[in-house]
C-alpha cells in the first residue's frame, strides 16, 4: 500500500503507539500531521521522519478544546491542503480517577481503609471526568473538524481508538471503561451519518501493548509478570503483549480506500486473541 502525498493527521503522536503509526504512514509517503500536548515528544517523532525523508509538521494542541482544534484544521489546510486521514490516538487514564481497590469493601464508607488503599467513594470525580473528556470529546471534536476537510475533498478515512475495556471493563478502570465503550458506539454513529459524504469512520480496540508505563504495572514475559500482567497473559492466547507494529497492517487496511472501500463503522480488536477467553 502506498498513501503517496495523502495528508494524515494523527492525535496522539508523541505516544508509543500513534508514534509508530506516524512514521510508517510518512515512510509510505503521506504527509504527517503529529498531534499531541507535549511539543518535544513531537519534535523527537518528526526527527525520525525527516530522517528518513518524509514529510511532516508539529502541531502542539490540546484536542478537547475545541477553538484549538479549529485553529489545527486551519493550520493543516494552510501547510498541506484538505486532510484524507484522521487517526484519533489521543486519550488515556487517570490514576486519580480510579480506586485501588477491585471490590467494595465497607472500610470505604468509614474511612478505616488502610493507608495507600481508595475505594470508589474516594476516587477524584475531577479527574474521572477528564479522562471521559480526553477519550469521547477528544475523539468527537477532531471528528468534526476534519470531516470538513474530507467533504471537500469527496471523502476520506477517520480511525478512532477503542479498547478491550470497550467490551468487557477490567477492575478498577471505571472512567476509561466507560469512555471507550463510548467510543465503539459514536465511531458507528458518526459512520452512519457520514457515508453519504463518502467518509468512513472506523476503530482499532488495541490489546495490551508494551510501553512504559505498561512495563511498571504488568511487568513482561522476558523480565518477569506482576500478578496483574499474569493475569493478562494467562487471558491472551498468543501469550504475549502487543507491539505497536502489531497494528500497522490494521491501520493500513482500514485506511486504503481500495483494500477497506466497503467497510464502515467497525471496530476492530488487534489483541492477541484476548476476547476469545471468558476466563473460565
Amino acid at each position: 500500500m502506498t498513501f503517496q502525498n495523502k495528508i494524515a493527521v494523527i492525535t496522539g503522536a508523541g505516544g508509543t503507539l500513534c508514534s509508530e503509526i506516524a512514521r510508517d504512514l510518512a515512510q509510505n509517503g503521506a504527509k504527517a500531521v503529529l498531534v499531541g500536548r507535549t511539543k518535544e515528544k513531537l519534535d523527537a517523532v518528526a526527527s525520525a521522519i525527516r530522517e528518513n525523508g518524509g514529510d511532516c509538521m508539529v502541531y502542539p494542541c490540546d484536542v478537547t478544546n475545541q477553538t484549538a482544534v479549529a485553529e489545527l484544521a486551519k493550520a493543516v489546510e494552510t501547510t498541506y491542503g484538505y486532510c484524507d486521514y484522521l487517526i484519533n490516538g489521543a486519550g488515556g487514564n487517570n490514576t486519580k480517577a480510579m480506586p485501588t481497590l477491585t471490590r467494595f469493601d465497607e472500610h470505604e464508607l468509614t474511612g478505616d481503609l488502610p493507608e495507600g488503599s481508595r475505594g470508589l467513594f474516594d476516587i477524584d470525580m475531577d479527574a474521572f471526568r477528564s479522562v471521559l473528556d480526553i477519550n469521547t470529546m477528544g475523539t468527537v471534536i477532531p471528528i468534526m473538524a476534519f470531516a470538513e476537510h474530507m467533504i471537500h475533498n469527496g471523502g476520506g478515512s477517520i480511525i478512532n481508538f477503542a479498547s478491550m475495556n470497550s467490551y468487557c471493563p477490567l477492575t478498577r478502570c471505571f472512567a476509561y471503561a466507560m469512555s471507550k465503550a463510548a467510543v465503539v458506539s459514536l465511531t458507528q454513529s458518526f459512520a452512519a451519518y457520514f457515508a453519504p459524504a463518502g467518509i468512513r469512520i472506523n476503530a482499532v480496540a488495541p490489546g495490551f501493548m508494551v510501553n512504559e508505563r505498561s512495563k511498571a504495572y504488568l511487568g513482561t514475559v522476558e523480565d518477569g509478570l506482576t500478578a496483574r500482567g499474569e493475569a493478562v497473559i494467562g487471558h491472551t492466547p498468543m501469550g504475549r503483549f502487543g507491539k505497536a507494529g502489531d497494528l500497522l497492517g490494521c491501520v493500513r487496511w482500514l485506511l486504503d480506500d481500495d483494500a477497506s472501500a466497503f467497510v464502515t463503522g467497525i471496530t476492530v480488536p488487534v489483541d492477541g486473541g484476548f476476547l476469545t477467553l471468558g476466563g473460565v
